[in-house]
């Protein structure tokens, strides 16, 4: 029987409450601060019943590293999820904390699904397409090493929170990122996703989207963006966000819901999550809020 995932504090959901509203203000210092919560309620996570094997190599840059959790046993056709971590395109890593972003890992390996948490070289090292294709390199090797992790190949999700989601809605939906044969994927997930490249005023990582994108030109960020590749053919996509983002974001998550329904005729699942900003979408994954653990479950089990 699985032990019970930790909950969260009634004092830091009324943190979450007070910095809700004003959440762009001091922005980084209430990032820092639910970074720094939720890290001490996820060590309660449990963390038994997988392996996990750190930074496995898939390139020569000291960033092109990932994490494996495996669920324990002889399990064969498991899921899997390769998660990128965000951080504005010049900042951040899968372990921004010991807990932080492997709540995400765990909680999959819990429930039996195979995860990798990706790192990838940022933008001052390697801009646009670098990120994207670093996820591509990832997606290869999984599918390379599928049956000895137990890995049915025909199941393998890329999940991307900020930025994070950036780089992943461009490998799963651009087709010039793709091999030949696809884009080797099942669906993808859109955590809080900076899905849309723009530097508009109220951006306030205008900046960095600029250097990555080597490009403030309006027309070429549009062509750049992962939304504007959304298609008939894309695969099947499942998107949330927080009630508290950070500027944008929940508006190009919205619009990737409106072209995907667009392209598709159907909308794909959605979860709004009230009350939560744009960390506490990620960093709440683990605990025993699973509404949004859960509906990635669902859509693991039947991608749509």
């Amino acid at each position: 029987m699985l032990r019970p995932l930790p909950k969260i504090p009634t004092e830091l959901r009324e943190l979450m409450a007070e910095f809700g509203p004003q959440w762009s203000i001091d922005r980084t210092q209430k990032i820092q601060t639910m970074i720094d919560r939720y890290s001490e309620v996820l060590k309660q996570l449990p963390k038994d019943n997988m392996d996990v094997r750190r930074d496995v190599p898939y390139g020569p840059s000291l960033r092109q590293r990932f994490d494996l959790y495996t669920p324990n046993g002889r399990l064969t056709k498991r899921a899997a999820v390769l998660f990128v971590h965000g951080g504005a395109f010049m900042d951040g890593h899968r372990n921004r904390t010991e807990e932080i972003y492997s709540n995400v890992s765990y909680y999959l390996a819990r429930n039996g699904i195979v995860a990798i948490n990706i790192g990838y070289r940022l933008g001052d090292e390697a801009p646009y397409p670098a990120g994207s294709d670093d996820i591509g390199a990832v997606v290869i090797w999984t599918h390379s090493n599928a049956a000895g992790l137990g890995i049915d190949p025909s199941r393998i999700f890329l999940m991307g929170h900020s930025a994070g989601a950036a780089h992943a809605g461009s490998y799963a939906y651009d087709k010039s990122r793709h091999p030949i044969e696809g884009p080797g994927l099942a669906g993808l997930i859109v955590v809080s996703g900076r899905v849309r490249a723009e530097a508009r005023p109220e951006n306030p990582n205008a900046k960095k989207v600029i250097a990555y994108y080597g490009t403030n030109d309006p027309h070429k960020l549009e062509s750049l963006s992962p939304v504007s590749h959304v298609g008939a053919e894309s695969i099947p996509t499942f998107v949330a966000w927080g009630e508290y983002e950070n500027p944008l974001l929940d508006v190009h998550c919205a619009e990737l819901v409106y072209r995907f329904s667009a392209a598709k005729k159907r909308s794909p699942p959605v979860v709004w999550l009230r009350g939560h900003n744009h960390t506490s979408t990620i960093a709440h994954i683990g605990t025993a809020d699973e509404m949004l653990g859960q509906g990635i479950l669902d859509f693991i089990a039947n991608p749509r």
